[in-house]
């Protein structure tokens, strides 16, 4: 289980009329729209106040700065322009709003895993300085022991790849959604001819 809040907020620089849609389709809780640069900063500021944790997605120039500002910023690496690719934390391959779960997941996974190995690499160390210095391990088994945990931990990591994502797995070879399949084309607008489409999700 993700255990992803709810709660989203679509920042724009495209009109309200042209924006509703996307909001609608994405499920935000509310709407910014005729967004300039600084205003998108200073409206991901007072949403910080509101939601501490704070996690924005875009993918234009015009997004940069409130991806930095945000806790962490996340870019659509199939369209996203280079300074918001430069600038966020997280660059998603595909342009799927999907792979914001996955790469949450992930990074919980990863933790986890990192916690499990780091306990086994420690505990082994420990045990195997104590029976080396008390004489009851011949130095040779302690090392063969030693680098036996290494390769330990080193599978324990690799299970990551083959591990099943619990809402749906990346088929091989599948080709990727398009952004038309997560959220409407709107009509073209003056911020879209500017590369800024963004939204701040808690």
């Amino acid at each position: 289980e993700l255990h992803l809040d709810p709660r989203r907020s679509y920042l724009t620089g495209d009109h309200a009329r042209v924006a509703r849609p996307v909001a609608d389709e994405i499920g935000a809780d509310e709407l910014q729209s005729d967004l300039m640069p600084e205003e998108k900063v200073i409206a991901v500021r007072r949403l910080l106040h509101r939601w501490p944790t704070l996690g924005m997605v875009g993918d234009g120039v015009n997004a940069a700065p409130a991806l930095a500002t945000a806790t962490v910023g996340i870019a659509m690496g199939g369209a996203g322009t280079d300074v918001a690719l430069d600038t966020a934390d997280v660059v998603l391959m595909r342009d799927d709003l999907g792979g914001i779960a996955f790469s949450l997941w992930l990074a919980r996974e990863a933790r986890r895993v990192v916690t499990q190995s780091l306990t086994v690499a420690f505990s082994m160390i420990g045990v195997l300085v104590l029976g080396t210095v008390g004489g009851l391990l011949p130095l040779w088994l302690a090392v063969v022991c030693h680098e036996g945990s290494t390769l330990l931990t080193i599978a324990n990591g690799v299970r990551l790849l083959g591990m099943p994502h619990p809402e749906f797995e990346l088929t091989a070879g599948a080709s990727p959604p398009s952004r038309s399949s997560a959220i409407p084309a709107p009509p073209p607008s003056d911020d879209r001819a500017r590369g800024s489409r963004s939204a701040s999700l808690p």
